[in-house]
């Protein structure tokens, strides 16, 4: 009787060791995600930051289009935290790209403009920022990938459901 006592206590403790090792890694995954998300935030808001810095800057060359370009930023900008979601990023990303498509539209009308080498400088910034977005969003992906992977296998899953651990979307 008591080597199966035994045998049964070591079974649960091995079993409830599994499942706290599972936990801990799930949450760990789970973090990560968060992480690259936080830093897409971070990322986003340089590049909104450099965006406006640049609007600024053409302000005397088409002063009302660029005081309502600033504007609609102002109103649509939101802040991208590690409760965002890939869609509220594109988002963000559409809006910084069409306001870079009205401000070519003006820097077209006014070549001194494009020739200004501030004005090269703060786009050059512009489209560095956008770059380690695309880097973060690789990142992400992987993150989200590497949870993916584990939520979806059996036991894990098991462990992965009480948590309120669910897959999540790519980029």
């Amino acid at each position: 009787m008591l080597p199966t006592i035994i045998a049964i206590t070591a079974i649960v403790a091995l079993i409830v060791v599994w499942g706290i090792s599972v936990q801990r890694r799930l949450i760990r995954l789970d973090e990560n995600i968060a992480s690259a998300m936080n830093q897409i935030g971070v990322q986003m808001s340089s590049r909104f930051d450099a965006l406006t810095a640049l609007l600024a800057l053409t302000n005397g060359y088409a002063e009302r289009e660029i005081e309502a370009l600033l504007k609609t930023i102002k109103a649509k900008r939101k802040l991208i935290t590690a409760k965002s979601t890939p869609n509220d990023v594109l988002s963000q990303e559409k809006l910084i790209t069409e306001s870079l498509d009205r401000l070519a539209e003006v820097a077209k009308r006014h070549p001194e403009l494009k020739a200004n080498p501030s004005y090269i400088k703060m786009l050059d910034a512009v489209e560095a920022f956008s770059n380690m977005v695309r880097t973060s969003c690789l990142i992400y992906n992987e993150s989200v990938s590497n949870l993916n992977r584990e939520i979806r296998m059996f036991p894990n899953s098991a462990i992965a459901g009480p948590l309120g651990l669910k897959p999540r979307e790519y980029f």
